[in-house]
């Protein structure tokens, strides 16, 4: 059974610890500014995390990133230095040994306020905001698109940038480019579009359908470049669908966090749980089915298999 990491406390200095992952600042060997991102074993649903993780979930999601910033080193700059724990300064042996194969060693960058979400397929929020208006975001789209349809075209509908526990706000291109210029806001679209088309090409060919999915980006100190930052192409930043299974007009089978999210629907509905912190605890049959779910993505995508620390 691999092991299960849901809290960090690295001897390194100005924790900050998000929903999965935990944040370090780091001075790395040149002496500039470092980002180290620690993905723990946390699953948060309906913006709660629950009270228990899936073991090896932050491993998993870690290499899947790993392998898409390799895949794209040629299309995007991007943040990552390192997923060894050797290659980070000022930690112990038994720190280093507790998140093995779930760091990512990182440039530092400031985050631009602008998420970059791309839609290929209508479903989620987006087919709920075109069941009320016919648009998803503002954009029209053509009447009759049943749940999960794939979209003529991939759709660019970018976010705000929320402080913690708010929500981000959908905007129009316009709206980023008052937030970000003109310039800038036509790099993301384009490469956020191209991002997509090339990684669900790749997807597909491995039997998943990547239905959607959202990107971060940054600008190091003194630099205009914006690089790719954050997770990519991960079950948590992305829906992934089996594509053997996909049929329009319902709702899709998932390589993510979908299992738990069905068992807690049963236990709101049974008045056990209302949604509200502190998130409950999973049983054990669907912290195994949800886990084997992440790890069938990584297979899939990387076309290789992953030991997970014991």
């Amino acid at each position: 059974m691999p092991k299960t990491v849901t809290e960090t406390n690295l001897t390194l200095p100005n924790k900050r610890q998000g929903k999965v992952r935990d944040l370090y600042d780091v001075t790395l060997d040149n002496g500039g500014s470092g980002l180290l991102i620690v993905a723990t074993d946390r699953i948060s649903a309906f913006d709660v995390v629950l009270g228990n993780g899936l073991p090896g979930k932050g491993v998993v999601l870690t290499q899947i990133s790993r392998f898409w910033f390799d895949y794209f080193a040629d299309k995007v700059k991007h943040h990552l230095i390192s997923t060894d724990v050797a290659d980070v300064p000022g930690l112990t042996d038994e720190e280093r040994e507790q998140i093995e194969g779930r760091i990512m060693l990182c440039r530092r960058t400031s985050v631009l306020p602008v998420e970059c979400i791309v839609r290929g397929y209508i479903t989620g929020s987006g087919y709920k905001d075109y069941m009320r208006s016919g648009r998803v975001c503002g954009i029209e789209l053509p009447a009759g698109l049943k749940n999960s349809d794939r979209l003529s075209e991939p759709l660019f509908t970018p976010s705000t940038k929320a402080e913690a526990g708010l929500h981000d706000e959908n905007i129009s291109f316009e709206e980023g480019v008052e937030i970000v210029g003109l310039e800038t806001m036509s790099w993301l679209r384009d490469t956020t579009l191209d991002l997509y088309c090339a990684a669900s090409e790749h997807a597909l060919n491995c039997g998943i359908i990547l239905a959607d999915t959202k990107f971060e980006f940054g600008v190091l100190d003194g630099e205009d470049q914006p690089l790719l930052i954050d997770e990519i192409f991960t079950p948590d930043s992305s829906r992934f669908w089996p594509a053997e299974e996909w049929e329009p007009g319902r709702e899709q089978n998932s390589f993510d966090k979908q299992i738990a999210r069905n068992y807690l629907e049963t236990e709101v509905a049974a008045g056990q749980w209302d949604k509200t912190p502190p998130g409950p605890e999973l049983p054990d049959d669907v912290v195994e089915a949800a886990s084997s779910r992440y790890m069938e993505a990584y297979e899939l995508l990387t076309g290789s298999s992953l030991t997970l620390p014991a």
